[in-house]
């Protein structure tokens, strides 16, 4: 009767890509890689990525679409295309407004207590901060938008 064994690895522990996937994308970044030119005579090809809402971060279903997109935008550019991916983000939705209402209602105070302006600028503040994750989170994916 045949017995298990251990696996013989002579690896330590788990392997972890951020290091690789990290110099990788440095390196197609600085090469220019993801930027479509404006001054190009190659067949223009563009995606624009719907903006998704920032009152979060992406889910799987957005990690599908970005990786489905991707693979059309490499596939374009491998064949000579101008292509363009354009990545956006929500900044303006009744979302955001909520989440920012939210932020000040667990402070005790309401958007019409520290006026519009005040509050636009807390609008904007979680703008800068969700709408940086969810870039981050597509750069993660390895999406090669522009």
């Amino acid at each position: 009767m045949a017995t298990a064994r251990e696996p013989q690895s002579s690896h330590e522990g788990q392997y972890d890509p951020r290091p690789v996937e990290q110099r990788w994308y440095r390196v197609w970044e600085e090469a220019g890689y993801f930027h479509a030119d404006e001054e190009s005579a190659s067949p223009p090809y563009c995606i624009v990525i719907p903006p998704p809402n920032i009152t979060g971060s992406l889910h799987m279903g957005h990690a599908l679409n970005s990786t489905l997109q991707d693979i059309l935008i490499r596939w374009r550019r491998m064949q000579g295309y101008n292509a363009l991916w354009m990545p956006g983000t929500d900044h303006a939705g009744i979302a955001t407004q909520n989440v920012v209402e939210r932020q000040l209602a667990e402070e005790g105070r309401t958007r019409y207590q520290i006026g519009r302006e005040a509050f636009l600028e807390r609008v904007w503040q979680w703008k800068a901060e969700s709408g940086g994750t969810i870039i981050r989170q597509l750069k993660h994916l390895g999406a090669s938008c522009d």
